[in-house]
């Protein structure tokens, strides 16, 4: 997520104050839905299957505060967490773990050396353009390289959209997204290697 709102929401969830709870998610419609800033804060039902199918080292694309890459770091599994927010990357520093403020779309270190690219919490919808994320993420692998991302569940309409972030009167920026099925993975000269469920959610492993 995009802007000083979500920054404010991670502040706030670090600080137990109930108003971080307030920030939606908000379409060009109107439609809104929770910020599940709270689902990001710590482990979740759902990602141990992400953790344990993550081989180092491992870049955690929108790894926001933190939570995969500071759990496998522990384990020690090399990691390192990329965001553009640099409230969630000082908070993952914080908690033991590396972390870069950065795109995933500039220059990341390492092309070509990544055994593991987590896309959790949707992330796939990053640049509202799946396949050109995909196919930013592919050169970063190393050979027999998987990205491993969490998708919708099947049957569920993809589509790419406009969001922002509003608390009350306050508003972000207009930023793409994406939301992506699992039955309904864009062409990216990727290949589904392996399809999963856990805890009501749904991941795909894809290589080259």
């Amino acid at each position: 997520m995009i802007g000083e709102l979500y920054e404010r929401a991670l502040d706030g969830q670090a600080l137990g104050e109930p108003a971080s709870a307030s920030v939606q998610i908000e379409d060009a419609t109107g439609a809104r839905r929770p910020l599940p800033v709270a689902d990001w804060m710590r482990l979740r039902p759902g990602d141990e299957g992400l953790l344990s199918r993550s081989e180092g080292p491992v870049l955690d694309v929108g790894s926001g505060p933190g939570r995969l890459t500071v759990t496998l770091t522990r384990r020690g599994v090399l990691a390192v967490g990329i965001d553009n927010a640099p409230t969630a990357v000082a908070m993952t520093v914080a908690a033991g773990a590396p972390a870069l403020i950065g795109d995933v779309f500039a220059q990341i270190p390492g092309a070509g050396l990544w055994r593991t690219i987590l896309l959790a919490d949707g992330n796939i919808g990053i640049g509202g353009d799946p396949a050109a994320l995909l196919r930013r993420l592919a050169p970063l692998l190393i050979p027999g390289g998987r990205i491993l991302a969490e998708v919708n569940a099947p049957g569920t309409p993809s589509r790419r959209e406009r969001v922002r972030l509003r608390s009350g009167t306050n508003v972000g920026p207009w930023f793409p997204w994406a939301q992506v099925a699992a039955d309904d993975l864009p062409e990216s000269g990727l290949t589904v290697t392996e399809r999963w469920e856990e805890a009501s959610r749904c991941f795909v492993a894809l290589a080259l």
